[in-house]
């Protein structure tokens, strides 16, 4: 404790002295550390962050120089990645980590070397969130954790309540459900697991998992075509998969296709599959019949929030003095709020 004091001491003393000239700088230096540039959702964040520099330097009159890394879903590739913006000395860093219970590595060597940080879209684990974000004076931009499983809860319970048989397909009074997980300790995964399914039984779905754990996916298309293939195998009786990211839902709804489900063609079965992101495709596989609804997770807000709120710490030396955005209750982050995206929403 008494070492983590003495960076947190030495971070505020030497922000506090960038901050002193930063009125007068009119070019910044800002690198991000990306967790792996081929996610869908984080690639729309990226996108947005490269326009964010752009528009934000021309209103505010400054040249924003945002360079990023891609380190391609490997934590050490992402700590040699940070060794280096250490001795570029860059004016600002955004990351995105790789791994969320490993991020205390990289505060100890910004803190160390006097640059400032943040944190965005994987919120550091619960077991490291106090060293990590709250001791080290840092902020996280991300969303409320579960605000996306409410939502999807919410949704499939509004099917329900519409018209049973459109949610329990074969009628039995039960509805068997699978749910595809991020990543196992991710904050984010862990609350959208969790209350998909408690609001949905809460708000009077009579859901009952087929399988004891969730299917941990990692995000990933691939891992869950594979995994949905093989659980479909084992249990045909599958009647709703919630997933934490449209990704998975893209590779449950092509795995379903192998057995005619939800190919969108008329007279064809289909599973309710409910995402998470609103990327392009969950829109189109939406508007085309082949996946149920999906929440959208704002990248476009959540890239300009990284980019405007740095720039006002080193204009400023605050996180959020001056700008539109509220500290959450936790007294750390910024939380982009979700919405949800049904076929009437896509229409």
């Amino acid at each position: 404790m008494k070492k983590l004091l003495v960076l947190a001491l030495a971070l505020v003393m030497a922000l506090g002295c960038v901050s002193a000239l930063a009125e007068e700088a009119t070019e910044y230096d800002i690198r991000a550390l990306i967790w792996k540039y081929d996610d869908t959702y984080g690639s729309s964040v990226r996108q947005a962050m490269m326009a964010a520099a752009e528009e934000i330097g021309a209103e505010l009159g400054i040249t924003i120089n945002l360079t990023m890394y891609d380190a391609a879903d490997d934590m050490a590739k992402q700590v040699e990645q940070a060794t280096i913006l250490v001795g570029e000395k860059p004016d600002f860093v955004i990351i995105n980590l790789a791994e969320v219970a490993s991020g205390q590595q990289l505060v100890d060597m910004f803190t160390e070397a006097g640059i400032p940080f943040l944190f965005y879209n994987k919120e550091p684990s619960a077991e490291t969130v106090q060293s990590v974000v709250v001791d080290s004076g840092s902020i996280f931009i991300g969303t409320t954790p579960r605000e996306a499983g409410d939502m999807q809860g919410e949704i499939l319970a509004d099917m329900y309540t519409a018209d049973p048989s459109s949610v329990d397909l074969n009628g039995d009074g039960v509805v068997h459900f699978v749910e595809f997980m991020g990543e196992p300790n991710n904050p984010e995964a862990i609350a959208r697991t969790q209350y998909s399914e408690e609001t949905a039984i809460a708000l009077g779905v009579p859901l009952e998992a087929v399988l004891e754990d969730p299917i941990v996916a990692n995000w990933d298309t691939a891992q869950a075509n594979e995994r949905m293939t093989a659980t479909w195998a084992a249990h045909p009786e599958i009647e709703v998969v919630f997933c934490n990211n449209d990704d998975m839902a893209t590779g449950v709804i092509a795995a379903m296709n192998n057995f005619n489900y939800n190919t969108g063609r008329e007279g064809d079965p289909s599973l309710v599959v409910i995402g998470v992101d609103a990327t392009d495709a969950a829109f189109e596989a939406i508007a085309n019949g082949r996946m149920t609804a999906t929440v959208k997770q704002d990248g476009d807000a959540m890239g300009y929030a990284n980019v405007r709120i740095a720039v006002n710490y080193l204009q400023t030396g605050t996180w959020l003095d001056g700008l539109d955005y509220t500290l959450a209750e936790d007294g750390y982050s910024v939380r982009i709020p979700y919405a949800k995206i049904t076929a009437d929403e896509v229409e």
